[in-house]
């Protein structure tokens, strides 16, 4: 009963001794992708770059999956964000909401039934997480989280 206790005393005392790290990966949506647990040995990654554009071309544009109508970028942004949807079955969208975390409206356009873009400025917001609503004329919603990031 001895040596039992000593060799959990023994394990408890090395694993809390380990350097013991979990990661986690995010995509440029900011939803996680991957955890790791890294059980020695960890090393920090380093952040990743913002990219600085003169124009946006179709490549830069980020889908939450490839049959996804709705296009944006950049995420995480800065100063502005561009937003293109695409109008399938003539159900166009009806108006465009920023909403914080704490599910506080921050800004509605409206009359978007004639446009299929959309550039939303992000400077007066804080560091942080929003939502981007599109409500569409059938009913139907599509929300994009966006990292606003330090300027």
């Amino acid at each position: 009963m001895r040596s039992v206790i000593t060799i959990v005393l023994l394990a408890t005392f090395a694993l809390a001794n380990a350097q013991q790290k979990i990661t986690f990966g995010y995509d440029t949506a900011g939803n996680q992708i991957s955890r790791v647990l890294c059980l020695s040995g960890c090393t920090a990654k380093s952040a990743n770059q913002t990219k600085e554009i003169d124009a946006i071309v179709d490549g830069d544009l980020q889908k939450f999956f490839p049959e996804d109508v709705i296009s944006y970028y950049p995420n995480p942004v800065k100063e502005e964000l561009y937003l293109k949807w695409e109008l399938i079955d003539n159900n166009k969208v009806s108006s465009v909401v920023v909403y914080g975390l704490n599910g506080q409206t921050l800004e509605t356009f409206s009359r978007t039934e004639t446009i299929n873009t959309l550039t939303i400025s992000f400077q007066q917001y804080l560091t942080g997480i929003y939502l981007v609503v599109l409500n569409y004329t059938n009913g139907e919603q599509k929300t994009v989280k966006i990292i606003k990031q330090k300027d």
